[in-house]
């Protein structure tokens, strides 16, 4: 039966799959334990990610190769690399693999937003964030993760589809933010009816195969709640970062509550709390009307320990024929204005992380 050094050779020859480097190089076999009596050898193993499809391979492969080895039974232990190993790699990284979003190598900040139920104005929030991001001079990219329900599209007032290059799919791009959505793909506002396997597949694409080139911040326009389609995102994302939508009403707020409770238990970070129609102003008086009352932008806020990162009134932007945009605010208007406040201290918080 072949001693420690040599399993020590034998798996770390192996390589991590995200890293694609050997996990003799990356320092990714941490422990091996051999019981000659019974045949058994035990390996604690550190890789760039864990819980996915990826480390199921790997487990695989160390188990055959093991065997291979002569021991009957073989135990495993996963747990993630240190950021700093994760960090010498980078620059090492090919095209495709600094390209490809779910890599641990990607630089990018995925920013999801989210909501406990539908109607409280998400997608208008995320699509606004994005572009007050792209005001600010970052480089956003927005999936329209809500494959139900998608809508970025039309509030962004898009009438171009995305091309086909090199089996790769280039996204439409307005406003200065690169966007995919199930509506270019689905004629005539028609409905989908597919199961969850397939819209996790449609989700996977708009990651790996889309050609985002290089960005700063990947918003996620989400699914209301904590369904299947929501939870899938938060399992594929390394890690985000997520704002909460709510309106002032109470039942809103505690329906958000949530889904900020959905992205602490996939250890995600809560960035913070945006409200929502917090308010309308009459023309007429000039008086703030407080429509949905109050309180309950602030009231998630301290209950998921976090920032309220804004308050959005309630009303719509002004439209021209000549950019057409619905659910656009224009960068001089009030509540633009309130979204590029939103999008600095969104900015502050994640550079602050850095």
């Amino acid at each position: 039966m072949i001693n420690e050094q040599q399993v020590l050779e034998l798996v770390g020859a192996l390589k991590d799959p995200f890293l694609h480097k050997s996990l003799k190089e990356t320092g990714g076999v941490l422990e091996v334990s051999i019981k000659e009596e019974k045949e058994h050898v035990s390996v604690k193993i550190a890789i760039a990610k864990t819980n996915t499809p990826e480390q199921l391979s790997l487990q695989m492969e160390i188990v055959n190769t093991l065997k291979e080895a002569g021991f009957k039974t073989v135990g495993i232990r996963f747990q993630e690399l240190p950021q700093e190993n994760i960090e010498q790699f980078r620059g090492t990284a090919t095209r495709a693999e600094a390209q490809d979003l779910l890599s641990p190598l990607n630089k990018v900040k995925f920013i999801s937003i989210a909501s406990g139920k539908g109607g409280v104005g998400k997608s208008t929030v995320a699509v606004n964030l994005a572009v007050a991001l792209s005001r600010l001079g970052k480089k956003v990219g927005l999936i329209d993760a809500d494959i139900y329900g998608f809508s970025v599209p039309d509030m962004m007032g898009v009438q171009t589809m995305p091309i086909v290059e090199e089996n790769r799919i280039i996204p439409v791009e307005r406003f200065g933010v690169k966007m995919i959505s199930m509506g270019f793909f689905v004629e005539n506002n028609a409905p989908v009816v597919w199961r969850g396997p397939m819209l996790g597949k449609v989700l996977d694409q708009f990651f790996r195969d889309v050609e985002w080139g290089d960005l700063d911040y990947l918003l996620l326009d989400l699914p209301p709640g904590t369904g299947d389609v929501a939870l899938d995102i938060h399992q594929m994302l390394p890690e985000s970062n997520e704002i909460v939508v709510t309106t002032p009403h109470p039942t809103a707020a505690f329906v958000a509550a949530r889904a900020g409770a959905m992205a602490i238990k996939t250890e995600h970070t809560i960035l913070g709390v945006i409200e929502n129609m917090s308010w309308f102003q009459s023309d007429v008086s000039g008086e703030k009307e407080y429509v949905f009352g109050k309180g309950g932008g602030p009231k998630l806020a301290d209950e998921l320990r976090t920032d309220l990162l804004g308050q959005i009134p309630l009303g719509q932007p002004d439209w021209n024929e000549v950019d057409f945009a619905p659910s656009v605010y224009a960068k001089n208007h009030s509540t633009g204005q309130i979204y590029l406040e939103i999008a600095q201290r969104v900015s502050d918080k994640l550079e602050q992380e850095d």
